[in-house]
């Protein structure tokens, strides 16, 4: 089943890309008591993730934080050494890495993606989504192929 705006984000386990290495993180505790701008990518380094998705959030991040949100996160099937590497490649900054390298939270949340016919596997969806407490108050998914409203533009004007 997809999540839906209302639902509480089920209790999984990422791992954030950090300077001393990969870092185990619950999501009931990265949620709990703060508002989340959390954007998911269908890979880091492919060229809409890269060239605009990730960019846009780092772009927006200040005028995101200055509505209220207290975290910019993205995640992505993706081990976190490569969401590190990324991260710094892109000049992320401030942008939390979360890796979901088995896809376990894509699958919890019923938005998956099958990139095999690009050597990529299951993979998630591209969305946008505002967590507040661990629910979820704005869910934004694209359609397949398309980048219009999980970009941080969107996510921005609907706060």
């Amino acid at each position: 089943m997809t999540i839906i705006v209302g639902d509480r984000l089920p209790t999984t386990t990422l791992v954030k890309a950090t300077a001393d290495g990969p870092d185990q993180v619950d999501t009931d505790s990265f949620f709990k008591g703060r508002k989340v701008a959390l954007f998911a990518v269908p890979g880091a380094f492919t060229p809409t993730c890269s060239a605009k998705h990730l960019p846009g959030f780092v772009e927006k991040e200040a005028e995101l934080k200055a509505k209220g949100i207290d975290e910019v996160a993205c995640v992505s099937v993706n081990d976190a050494f490569v969401m590190g590497a990324w991260g710094k490649s892109a000049g992320a900054g401030d942008i939390t890495l979360l890796a979901d390298g088995n896809g376990d939270f894509a699958k919890a949340i019923g938005l998956t993606m099958d990139g095999s016919g690009f050597g990529m596997g299951t993979r998630s969806q591209r969305y946008s989504m505002l967590v507040n407490d661990g629910v979820v108050e704005q869910l934004n998914v694209e359609a397949p192929g398309e980048f219009k409203v999980s970009s941080a533009e969107h996510l921005l004007s609907e706060i």
